[in-house]
């Protein structure tokens, strides 16, 4: 079997790569074992000095990482760079404040000294996606590595390349040798990779349907599992925002990463006084974007990352239109060589649609008018996800009430979504269980010991 680099701006094969056989996974295996064994007794300090290496090879070959992402996943070149820097900064922010979130806290009990100390698990395997084919794995590697956990990567099929240069970061960094390991795998070795004993935990950011398969083979095995899966986030306008810039910050939101981000705005909930003057300034702003070649720095809006997920996307989207919803602007497939999709925004919405119901992965916005607040918050709890949540508005303290009855795991009043390493990310709901970053995400997989002395 071979995994294969294809362009999505031109449809050309780029690169072919042989899977890892049976015995290669099991070899892996082996390894991180007993790299674990000696990277758990490796001093923290050692660790950050390590880490901050790391960093610095990606500040050095920014613009070299950055290509290859935009090659294999067609983001726009500009958001590629920023994708680097940001893995930079996560690496540089743990190997800062790992030590210190792992400290041992004391606690006051019977015992003449009782405190918590927190160990690290083992060989943890991370399934990671295609659209941040660097920053997903970082925001996983950095804390797990940092608490003393080793890391096996299965990347997705389509990013053969950036999952060997992650590998290489590390090994040009210092780390020792299979530390972290990229696998070279499609989904199907994933559920006796899970069973072996020592793989102790398993994180995955991906689709639902994927999350359930991860979360049932590690069920079975009784392991740790975090899961940072899809979102429909609502981005909500309430009377009194700025219509100019929201709208314009609108077409950000929904466009980041080419449309297929999980924490991109995907619901437009508009109060109904505003509608027709937000709607006509989307429209209008969407209608600007510049599309084209993802290497032009000036592109706005590139390709779909595969054929078939560009088809899934035209078939969402004639399904929601078959059953009532209006087409604004675009709508179609883009001719032409790539995998390109029209910047498009529905209206006129309703349950049962997929642009309602389901994740739309792709340039499509849908956009729904509430009544008042009250309803816009109705309207984003109507959902089966709860990743994140935008609310544009004035009034900041009606804000955070709000932001309080929203249902999704971060809420940003004023602001894109966006994840940062200070802050717990992950979702509720189909959206998700377990938090990465912050000194939240790298407990998830340490073990949380109580010591107890009389």
């Amino acid at each position: 079997m071979s995994i294969q680099t294809i362009n999505p701006a031109t449809g050309k094969i780029e690169k072919t790569y042989v899977e890892f056989s049976k015995e290669e996974i099991k070899n892996s295996i082996n390894y991180a074992q007993q790299a674990y064994l000696k990277w758990k007794e490796t001093d923290i300090n050692q660790r950050s000095r390590l880490m901050k290496n790391a960093a610095s090879v990606m500040k050095n070959k920014r613009d070299e990482y950055a290509y290859i992402i935009t090659t294999e996943m067609g983001k726009p070149i500009e958001q590629a760079i920023a994708e680097v820097e940001k893995c930079a900064w996560v690496c540089e922010y743990f190997a800062d404040n790992a030590d210190r979130m792992l400290t041992k806290e004391k606690i006051d009990t019977d015992a003449s000294e009782s405190y918590v100390e927190f160990n690290p698990l083992g060989v943890i395997l991370a399934v990671m996606p295609w659209n941040f084919p660097f920053w997903q794995v970082f925001r996983f590697a950095a804390p797990s590595l940092m608490a003393g956990n080793v890391g096996l990567l299965k990347h997705s099929s389509n990013v053969p390349m950036c999952a060997l240069a992650i590998e290489q970061i590390f090994i040009n960094a210092g780390f020792p040798k299979n530390v972290f390991k990229t696998l070279l795998i499609g989904s199907e070795p994933v559920k006796d990779i899970i069973k072996d004993p020592r793989i102790k935990a398993a994180t995955l950011t991906g689709s639902e349907p994927a999350g359930r398969k991860i979360a049932e083979a590690c069920g079975k095995e009784l392991k740790k599992s975090v899961l940072e899966l899809g979102g429909s986030d609502p981005f909500i306008v309430l009377d009194d925002a700025d219509l100019d810039e929201t709208a314009s910050i609108a077409v950000k939101a929904r466009l980041i990463n080419n449309g297929q981000s999980c924490i991109a705005s995907k619901r437009f909930i508009v109060v109904e006084k505003i509608y027709e003057s937000f709607t006509e300034k989307f429209v209008n702003a969407m209608n600007r974007v510049k599309i084209g070649d993802p290497m032009d720095e000036s592109v706005e809006l590139g390709p779909i990352a595969r054929e078939d997920l560009l088809y899934e996307l035209d078939s969402l989207v004639k399904d929601s239109v078959s059953k009532g919803a209006r087409i604004l602007t675009g709508g179609k497939v883009l001719p032409g060589r790539g995998f390109y999709f029209a910047p498009t925004i529905l209206d006129n919405l309703s349950k049962g649609m997929p642009a309602y119901d389901q994740e739309i992965f792709g340039p499509v916005a849908s956009l729904i008018k509430a009544k008042d607040e009250e309803d816009a918050i109705r309207i984003a709890n109507d959902s089966p996800f709860g990743l994140g949540a935008s609310i544009w508005t004035k009034d900041i303290i009606k804000a955070k009430r709000m932001a309080t009855e929203i249902e999704s795991g971060c809420v940003f009043i004023n602001g894109m979504v966006k994840s940062d390493p200070r802050l717990p990310f992950g979702g509720i709901k189909n959206s998700g269980y377990g938090r990465e970053l912050s000194h939240y995400g790298i407990k998830e997989f340490v073990n949380i010991k109580s010591v107890w002395i009389k």
